[in-house]
């Protein structure tokens, strides 16, 4: 089954630009690409039905940039400014039949493990939502995703449960339809906060799985940026020693 892929870049990134950073978050340069392109270039490896991309009105200069690409796959460009990340999830699938895998722009994971995940989600039967997770904790406020022994879904919470929660959300979001309706039911509703939603999903009785993976940074400082470059350059077979 060919997935479709979503990707939100709709946030205004005003931390990094506070911090000094020139240019709109989804152009800072992580491995000689700017972070938006190696995304896409990671999604298209995977042999997507598309790739859909929202930005908001005010990223004329991101928008131009994903215009001028030349893409192999499907390539979509929404631009609309939301209330939130969750309105910027059901514009960027607006349309869209079967599952989609959506992630924020500034998620930076290891290309073979987001590949097993895809996978994952692609042959999973009875699964309505695939959340990326990791045991890697460096968030400001990270939100707690407490699982079973066969990693289904019990809880999303904001602190750590009792019971330990080994892992938080990574920003990775694989949704069958049901969830994707789901989300658009929350919009309607008011909900604007991804993390709210999540709690929806459970609270509807959707099964939510988790699919760990090593280490997921969220860059949101400028400071992220260099550590960034460093996971992406140790999952690089060719900076090998």
């Amino acid at each position: 089954m060919s997935l479709h892929f979503a990707i939100i870049a709709a946030g205004e990134g005003s931390r990094m630009v506070q911090e000094g950073v020139a240019v709109p978050k989804p152009l800072v340069d992580l491995d000689g690409r700017p972070m938006i392109r190696r995304l896409i270039d990671v999604m298209a490896a995977q042999d997507p039905a598309s790739i859909s991309v929202i930005v908001n009105e005010q990223m004329t200069q991101v928008a131009d940039y994903l215009r001028s690409l030349s893409a192999t796959v499907p390539l979509r460009l929404v631009i609309r400014t939301t209330p939130g990340s969750l309105h910027s999830l059901a514009a960027v699938t607006e349309g869209l039949q079967g599952k989609v895998i959506a992630t924020t722009v500034d998620t930076i994971f290891r290309p073979d493990e987001f590949a097993a995940y895809a996978d994952s989600f692609a042959r999973a039967r009875d699964v309505d939502a695939l959340m990326g997770v990791t045991d890697f904790i460096d968030d400001e406020k990270p939100l707690y995703v407490d699982t079973d022994l066969h990693m289904r879904v019990t809880a999303f919470t904001d602190t750590p449960p009792a019971s330990g929660a080994r892992y938080i959300s990574g920003g990775i979001y694989g949704l069958d339809e049901a969830a994707l309706s789901l989300a658009r039911r929350c919009c309607d509703c008011g909900v604007t906060r991804m993390r709210d939603y999540q709690r929806s999903l459970l609270v509807a009785g959707l099964r939510v799985e988790a699919c760990a993976m090593t280490k997921i940074i969220d860059v949101d400082h400028a400071a992220d940026i260099e550590a960034a470059r460093q996971l992406l350059s140790a999952s690089n077979p060719t900076t090998q020693p």
